[in-house]
Parts: structure tokens; C-alpha cells; sequence
């Protein structure tokens, strides 16, 4: 059971796997759990931030997939991200947002279905971030269906060059034939965060971090080596996805 899914229960909610690419199900959720408090799935910011340093300069604009109330993107404008386009299935969970952050204007929201984002022009982030949104969809109906939808979108207002990032409980037996699929032309590098790692809770940088960032070799068809174990059965991964031409 996720995090939430236990306050649901015992409200009287029981809520489905299979409702979590549903914007009815995540509106319910959102009015269901109490004053919409924010909550960030997989991991914060203050963990992340080492890897989105990296690949993606503050100053580029960035399209946030499936925000929900995570202060993810408060803690990157914090950080000095000037522009950060969030978007959502939930229109209840968009208008909260908006009410929360309109006073910080390097953030926008807009409800919005991944898997069809045609109010964007064709290369217009030079990133895109996915929290877990990917994971959702493959949750529910039609998943493969889905899962192509989106990415096709990602990788068509993705600029040559943009990074595309992907943070996923899905190892590559589940994710690479999606990120490998017609239409698409990503360099993948893979990186494993294990759940071991302690998190700052404030926002701020962590060296020892920034020192244990090693990508995973990959074989030539973007799977994990005969051999590799993951030693941490809860680690996330984190596919750096580049667009090439």
C-alpha cells in the first residue's frame, strides 16, 4: 500500500491500481485527503538535486509531468530554476497549486493529460521531468498504450539535445523497450538511488551525493549486465534520457 492509501482506507476509500491513469480517481483522492497537505512521491528534491544539477541548468524551461501537490518544483525555483511548466491530469489538484504558488512566478500549472499535450509547440522544453507519472500509467488500463502515448509527447516537445528524466521503480526489463520505441532517438544512461541514501531535508546540495553519482553499464540492447543484484530491493532508478536527431 502507497503512501495515503491507508488514510483512504480508513476513510472509507478504497482506491485501485488500475484508477491511477483516471482523472477521476485523482480528483476524488486530492478532495478526499485532508487540506490536499503536499506530499512527494519516490523521493524530495533535496535528493534528487545532485543528479538535476547536472543534467539540467537552472535556466532552461522545464516541463514538470504529473506534478500533484509535491513541493518539487517550489524547492527547484528556491534553487534557482527560472522557468517550470507543471502539468497534471487533476484539474482540483492544478487549482490548489495554483492558489498555493501563485506568488512565485517561475512557476505555471496547467491540467493537462501526458498523453496528449498538444497545447505545446513541437521542442519547446529543453527538459522534462517524471516523478512517477510514467509508473501511474502503467498502473492502469492499456498501459502499453499509454506509456507510448506519453513518451511520444515527451520526446515531441523535447529540443535536440533536452533531457528527458525519468525516475521510476521500473528496472530496465520494464521500462527500455518503451524509452527504445519507434519514434524515439534517446541516449539512455541509468543511474540506481538507493532508499539507504540519507535525504537532507532542507534544500540543499549533499557531496556525499554528488560523489556516489556512477551510472550503471548497460548492455547494448539497454539492459542490466548477466550478474548485476540490486542490493536495495526499494531504490529508484533514474533513466537520463538525451534526444538525439
Amino acid at each position: 500500500m502507497q503512501p495515503g492509501e491507508a488514510a483512504a482506507a480508513a476513510a472509507g476509500t478504497i482506491w485501485k491500481a488500475t484508477d491511477y491513469g483516471d482523472a477521476g480517481y485523482w480528483d476524488a483522492r486530492y478532495k478526499t485527503e485532508k487540506g490536499g497537505a503536499p506530499f512527494d512521491w519516490y523521493r524530495s528534491y533535496a535528493a534528487l538535486r545532485p543528479f538535476l544539477r547536472h543534467f539540467v541548468p537552472t535556466s532552461c524551461r522545464v516541463l514538470m509531468l504529473g506534478c500533484g501537490n509535491s513541493l518539487m518544483s517550489e524547492h527547484m525555483a528556491m534553487d534557482g530554476y527560472t522557468e517550470i511548466v507543471n502539468v497534471d491530469i487533476s484539474s482540483v489538484v492544478i487549482d490548489m497549486m495554483k492558489q498555493r504558488h501563485g506568488h512565485i512566478p517561475q512557476l505555471t500549472y496547467m491540467e493537462m493529460d501526458v498523453r496528449d499535450m498538444s497545447l505545446f509547440s513541437d521542442t519547446s522544453f529543453e527538459s522534462v521531468v517524471d516523478k512517477g507519472t510514467l509508473d501511474a500509467l502503467m498502473c492502469g488500463t492499456d498501459a502499453s498504450q499509454a506509456a507510448s502515448q506519453m513518451l511520444g509527447e515527451v520526446n515531441r516537445v523535447l529540443k535536440q539535445g533536452g533531457i528527458y528524466m525519468l525516475i521510476t521503480y521500473g528496472a530496465p526489463s520494464a521500462r527500455v523497450q518503451y524509452l527504445k520505441q519507434a519514434g524515439l532517438n534517446w541516449k539512455l544512461t541509468l543511474y540506481i538511488l538507493s532508499s539507504s541514501r540519507v535525504e537532507e531535508e532542507t534544500n540543499g546540495s549533499s557531496s556525499s551525493a554528488e560523489l556516489s553519482m556512477e551510472p550503471v553499464p548497460l548492455t547494448e540492447n539497454g539492459q542490466l549486465p548477466p550478474g548485476f543484484v540490486l542490493g536495495d530491493l526499494e531504490s529508484h532508478y533514474i533513466y537520463v534520457c538525451e534526444k538525439l536527431n
